[in-house]
């Protein structure tokens, strides 16, 4: 089908233009936000040439085209007035809080699933060059690739602030600009000249024991945990989105005249503000309430601790709240020369890489297969955020799994006292924290031990592996319907008769055309009824002006060949009436051609039907399952297809 002509049936078929909020595309499928999902109608897009599947999934209408759809992407923008991104439709608003927050995480993540999974990759290799001494870190090779790869996640909320503002509504160029804000050099070193005696900052005040440095308006500004919003998430999402909220009103209240400056200015400003003074301040509290709790557990039931900071850290990722535990390693580093506060996260990346495997062996997605492999290699390398993203967190339950599976691995080490001497890499590269120095060795008067950390780390791994693994294997399903993985295992497409009659054997009729299956493989029927039928589920593919003839395709690619009579075409449509057009989506048993037949009979022409497979070549069997003489009913199986 032509791709103007398949966008259109696709708008068509998803309730109409008005019913569009926006659409994108990614490597295989559509993915459309409707305001009534209802007037979408799924049977008849999947039934479209072109069309592999369509469902709805995560408050989206997603329609999977494969290799060309951003061919057929470009088609509905050039047929439409649709606007391209996404925005959630009203009835995905009802999957309550956190089914709402984890939609907007991972929608704002797809985008940059890929290059983040590069990315990681590319830190991952240098660094076990580095350890390998194939290359030294401080050659220019590594540190300008190294500073290339690792831009990526200081300018994070940059690239979060582009695609947050494309899937909430907001400008664009306003979400960038806001990541930007929040990455500027002034807003990241945002405190003060003035340096104590101890060689400390000098802070403006502190509110609930929180320092400030600076105000904006009059009215502190508290910045994260980290010191700043770079590779943050959370904090970027929520200024954009308020922002798209701000935009939206803007846009009503302000005079025409001067909206092209004056609404994006309210809006940034206003955002942006209102990011700082409100969002940045209970990031920064909620962080120093948990880092308080946990240094307090971990002070009296250390067990506890590591099953809380193992199972929660990769929720603490999603939040931006991990900065609230980092500073009390450092601290425990600095004073006593080894740290188990932090030790129980280290198990987390195996535990999210084995649920992503799990997910990539049962799914029948190939997009996420294909997303699946980087992700898990990056999982490997200590960068997580691919596999999270974009495999665990979508779909809840391997993100569970992993978090319990951290826990049991968190308690492990915690109980087996394992403790971190440095603060080193992530992932596979971490195991060089547990190697133990000898600075800790002599000052705790213990024999140096410089693999039995490493070892109980690699143990603690593998039980956190081994549970994430086996849990999303033996529990996790996809969420297919009944309709569409009867659809996908169904291995035999079934074609019907297209009318009643006699049953003559295809070689035995007069056009050669069809008698020598040139034309495919199939039966003839001499109609008792002026009346084709629709012998499947598709599209009336071809229809011959002289209305003599038709092309049904099937869901499943199946194209019947329907030709009433031999050289009927000669009588120029006379005696043939049509009951729908070209292009046009039918069901099994609709009307597609009515005919005369004493007036075509009258005329001297033959209303022997042949009924063939056009493209018989793309099966491995076609079997006919009537034999000639045999008398047929309209919707009577005749052919089957494998």
């Amino acid at each position: 089908m032509d791709k103007k002509i398949l966008a259109k049936k696709i708008i068509e078929f998803s309730g109409g233009e008005k019913n569009i909020i926006s659409v994108t595309h990614c490597l295989t499928r559509l993915r459309f936000s409707l305001k009534d999902e209802k007037k979408a109608d799924i049977a008849a897009l999947k039934k479209l040439p072109g069309v592999v599947k369509a469902l709805f999934s995560g408050g989206l209408l997603q329609v999977v085209i494969g290799a060309e759809v951003s061919e057929v992407y470009s088609a509905i923008l050039s047929v439409s007035s649709v606007k391209g991104g996404v925005e959630e439709s009203a009835e995905s608003k009802k999957k309550g809080v956190l089914g709402t927050f984890i939609s907007a995480v991972t929608g704002v993540f797809v985008p940059l699933l890929p290059l983040m999974s590069a990315t990681g990759l590319i830190k991952g290799m240098l660094m076990l060059l580095s350890a390998l001494g194939v290359l030294s870190a401080k050659s220019g090779t590594y540190q300008i690739l190294y500073g290339a790869s690792d831009a990526f996640f200081f300018f994070l909320p940059v690239l979060i602030g582009f695609t947050a503002a494309r899937k909430s509504g907001a400008s664009e160029v306003t979400g960038i600009m806001i990541g930007l804000a929040l990455c500027s050099p002034t807003l990241t070193n945002i405190a003060p000249s003035v340096i104590d005696s101890s060689g400390e900052k000098v802070a403006l005040g502190a509110i609930f024991g929180l320092k400030y440095y600076a105000t904006l308006f009059g009215v502190p500004v508290i910045m994260p945990g980290s010191g700043n919003y770079t590779s943050t998430v959370v904090p970027i999402i929520l200024i954009v989105y308020f922002s798209a909220f701000v935009e939206k009103r803007a846009q009503k209240i302000i005079p025409r005249e001067i909206k092209s400056f004056a609404v994006p200015l309210f809006s940034f400003l206003f955002a942006l503000s209102s990011g700082l003074i409100i969002i940045g301040p209970l990031s920064a509290i909620i962080t120093d309430i948990i880092g308080s709790l946990i240094a307090a557990l971990f002070s009296r039931v250390p067990i506890l601790g590591g099953a809380i900071v193992g199972g929660f850290w990769q929720v603490l990722v999603i939040f931006g709240l991990h900065w609230s535990i980092i500073p009390l390693r450092l601290i425990n580093l600095a004073s006593d020369g080894f740290d188990m506060v932090l030790t129980p996260y280290f198990v987390a990346s195996f535990a999210c890489l084995a649920a992503a495997f799990a997910v990539a062996i049962r799914t029948r997605d190939r997009q996420t297969k294909s997303l699946a492999l980087p992700a898990i290699i990056s999982a490997f390398m200590g960068i997580t955020e691919p596999a999270l993203y974009g495999i665990t967190l979508p779909r809840k339950r391997p993100f569970v799994f992993s978090c319990i599976a951290s826990a049991a691995g968190g308690m492990f080490l915690s109980a087996t006292k394992t403790y971190a001497y440095i603060s080193g890499g992530l992932g596979v590269f971490g195991f060089s924290d547990f190697i133990m120095t000898e600075e800790y060795a002599e000052k705790a008067g213990i024999p140096l031990d410089v693999a039995g950390g490493v070892v109980r780390a690699g143990i603690g791994a593998a039980i956190a592996m081994a549970i994430s693994f086996s849990l999303t294997m033996i529990f996790w399903r996809e969420n297919i319907s009944a309709e569409e993985e009867s659809c996908e295992s169904e291995e035999k497409s079934t074609i019907y008769s297209p009318m009643s009659g006699k049953v003559i054997a295809l070689s035995e009729i007069e056009d050669e055309a069809f008698s020598d299956s040139g034309l495919g493989v199939g039966v003839a029927i001499e109609p008792v009824e002026g009346v084709v039928y629709s012998p499947v589920d598709g599209v009336v593919s071809v229809l011959p002006s002289t209305f003599h003839a038709a092309c049904i395709t099937g869901k499943n690619g199946e194209m019947v060949l329907i030709h009433i009579g031999y050289n009927t075409a000669e009588l120029c449509g006379k005696g043939f009436s049509a009951c729908v057009e070209e292009g046009a989506v039918v069901k099994k048993g609709d009307k597609i051609i009515t005919f005369d037949i004493d007036a075509i009979k009258n005329a001297g022409y033959s209303l022997v039907t042949p009924v063939v497979i056009g493209n018989t070549d793309d099966y491995t069997d076609v079997q006919t399952l009537v034999s000639p003489n045999a008398t047929v009913r309209t919707g009577d199986t005749v052919l089957v297809l494998s």
